[in-house]
């Protein structure tokens, strides 16, 4: 039995948000339409926690980018007063 899951180790760490975030969403989508074995069902729900997971790390480091852009506004702009 095959499964369409890419389970290819460290192969979601190279993905980007976008590619990540619809891949994502084609598993939910899968899952929600079910017609899948339980094996099936288990690979997918691993792939969809290892996607929410690359893209949570994308959010988060765009988070802490747009902190560090803020707060380094914020310091330039006490030093010119």
């Amino acid at each position: 039995m095959t499964s369409e899951v890419d389970e290819t180790p460290g192969m979601s760490e190279a993905l980007g948000y976008e590619q990540a975030r619809d891949e994502l969403i084609e598993v939910v989508r899968r899952l929600e339409a079910g017609g899948t074995t339980l094996e099936e069902s288990i690979a997918l729900w691993e792939r969809g926690e290892e996607l929410a997971k690359v893209c949570r790390r994308w959010l988060d480091g765009a988070r802490a980018r747009l902190d560090a852009a803020l707060a380094e506004e914020t310091s330039d702009e006490a030093d010119a007063e």
